[in-house]
């Protein structure tokens, strides 16, 4: 018996509903992973849960799924925002891999002074989200939002949103402690920087913002798409759902 495979689509899913995949999805489903008439796949869409569903057609460039039953019912997941500086090509497919997998709920690039890349192909971004996604069992995918200057970011900062930012040139001690200071149930954002760091005068602006918690990562200096999973990771353990 061939292992049901996880696939994302924006359609409605109920019982005994028609959903169609896209051209890509079928040549996926068909050439790559072989599956035929009557095999057994799992869909989400970020609103219903997850659900079965069998192959009910194929079509040279389409192929036509029947929904039969919910397997989960859809989670809230966590409001974890996810704001970085951008970077090239494979590093930026990783860490958007990663911080999905790790839970955020929105990735926001954030262009700043040391910004290496500042041109976003967010389509792509939004791709590698979405196979992120259907592997690791999550059932949503991350709201993918266009680059906006650091500046912007913080004048229009939501109230009640903590942002946690990490800080290269801050006290490397305790990060656990410094986010303990954030109250259960806060929504979160996380904010790492660029190659090289923040500019100083950006560095000021931020540790004055009311809403901003400095942590560091310890000792080494890390890459950016490193720093991305460690953070993450303090943050999914001190106040995130790993704490369930």
């Amino acid at each position: 018996m061939k292992t049901a495979q996880r696939l994302f689509l924006l359609g409605d899913l109920a019982p005994g509903t028609a959903v169609t995949a896209s051209a890509e999805q079928a040549n996926y489903l068909v050439a790559v992973l072989r599956l035929d008439l009557g095999d057994a796949i799992l869909l989400f869409n970020g609103r219903d849960g997850e659900w079965s569903a069998n192959i009910a057609r194929i079509a040279k460039r389409s192929v036509e799924l029947t929904v039969t039953a919910q397997v989960r019912p859809q989670s809230t997941g966590s409001d974890l925002h996810y704001l970085f500086a951008p970077l090239k090509h494979a590093r930026l497919d990783y860490m958007v891999q990663k911080a999905t997998e790790m839970g955020a709920s929105r990735l926001q690039p954030v262009l700043t002074e040391r910004t290496q890349s500042r041109r976003v192909n967010t389509e792509r971004m939004l791709a590698n989200a979405v196979e992120a996604a259907e592997q690791c069992g999550v059932l949503g995918v991350p709201d993918v939002c266009e680059p906006r200057e650091l500046d912007d970011v913080l004048r229009d900062w939501p109230a009640g949103r903590a942002l946690i930012f990490c800080d290269e040139a801050g006290d490397r001690a305790g990060p656990l402690a410094a986010l303990s200071r954030i109250a259960s149930g806060t929504p979160l954002a996380l904010l790492v920087g660029p190659e090289g760091g923040f500019a100083p005068a950006e560095r000021q602006r931020l540790l004055a913002h009311p809403a901003v918690t400095p942590i560091a990562l310890g000792p080494r200096i890390m890459r950016a798409d490193t720093a991305a999973v460690a953070a993450l990771a303090l943050v999914n353990a001190a106040l995130g759902d790993w704490r369930t």
